[in-house]
């Protein structure tokens, strides 16, 4: 197993500034450089609490580019839906030389009808969308002379400049929350999975796993090969009952944005997000109870992480990579800092082999 952590604001102007998130989200994106985690990630999402102060990861990823030598970096995901691909391309391509050859770049489709109807994108245009932009992004990363004369986009010829740092350009990999159906082709194309076990459960987490894993050897890739990023809240504290109070604390006001974000889904349908009605309701779904027992956040004493990573070892393999989820701007970043060191130290050691 690898480490690394993900920042998903999930506060507003009336819980904190914007400036104050992004001093304490960069500080500990140097601290964890310092302490040896694998990579940094950063989420794409607008207007709302739940992480809307992350409308484009670019620019904090290339903060944290400047400040740090060996960590990798990482979007969680961009939104080929809501930017032109030339431009999209473009900036990760500057991203990748600004950080020497560090950038992952993961691709999301978003679900959020609110960000869809501010972009004037149709929510039945999701997948389509999302397969021409990325597509198009990584014709861009290594041909010349690109033309395109598809339903969305239509220029060329145009060659992209700067080309990536790393050649033939970063590795790309697919954000799912709950469809095993785009775990699969990411696998098929040789793409990394991001994933939110906590969002998909346990047993839909399990089948979107064995979706990706399947598609990976089917395209004739060996098993054990995967790139598999999972992303886990983490609340590490010498006494369990205080990890606990923080935990519940901070994942309670998470459950309430998300919420918040979702209740459209209330209203809305789509052929490309069959299912997803239920979301109008997550919030109230996201039990922190429920998601300690699945080990789908981490939290307690440093024995009691350990257990539960062992689990998740035997559950989903250890060929993972782990995004703890440590700073949502509604605790101290003391707290965060705290856990990232009872995981340098003591944790991640473990489980290194």
């Amino acid at each position: 197993m690898k480490f690394g952590i993900t920042f998903f604001p999930a506060v507003g102007p009336d819980d904190q500034s914007a400036d104050k998130y992004f001093d304490d989200a960069l500080d500990l994106a140097v601290y964890a450089d310092e302490r040896g985690f694998y990579h940094v990630k950063t989420v794409e999402h607008y207007f709302f609490p739940y992480g809307g102060y992350s409308p484009d990861p670019v620019p904090f990823l290339s903060a944290v580019a400047a400040r740090t030598r060996s960590i990798r970096i990482a979007t969680g995901a961009v939104i080929p839906a809501f930017s032109h691909p030339i431009q999209l391309a473009g900036r990760l391509a500057v991203l990748d030389n600004l950080s020497h050859g560090r950038l992952d770049v993961g691709f999301g489709r978003a679900f959020l009808p609110d960000e869809f109807a501010a972009f004037g994108i149709i929510l039945d245009e999701s997948r389509a969308r999302f397969d021409d932009g990325v597509r198009i992004v990584e014709r861009l990363w290594t041909e010349e002379d690109v033309v395109e004369d598809g339903p969305f986009h239509r220029f060329g010829p145009v060659t992209l400049l700067p080309r990536p740092y790393q050649r033939p350009g970063p590795p790309v990999f697919v954000a799912t929350a709950t469809s095993p159906a785009s775990a699969e082709q990411a696998g098929l194309h040789g793409r990394g999975l991001q994933a939110v076990p906590a969002i998909a459960g346990p047993e839909g987490f399990t089948e979107i796993l064995a979706a990706y894993r399947r598609g990976w050897e089917s395209g004739g890739r060996p098993s054990g090969t995967e790139n598999v990023q999972v992303s886990l809240g983490a609340f590490v504290a010498n006494d369990r009952d205080e990890a606990h109070k923080l935990g519940r604390l901070d994942e309670q006001l998470y459950s309430d944005k998300i919420a918040q974000a979702t209740k459209s889904w209330a209203t809305k349908r789509s052929t490309d997000y069959p299912g997803y009605e239920n979301l109008a309701h997550v919030g109230a779904l996201l039990h922190f109870d429920k998601r300690v027992r699945d080990d789908h956040i981490l939290v307690g004493t440093v024995d009691d992480v350990r257990r539960q990573l062992a689990r998740l070892g035997e559950s989903y393999g250890t060929d993972i990579t782990v995004s703890l989820t440590i700073h949502s701007g509604n605790l101290p970043a003391e707290v965060a800092e705290r856990t990232l060191d009872y995981f340098a130290d003591k944790i991640a050691p473990e489980f290194a082999d």
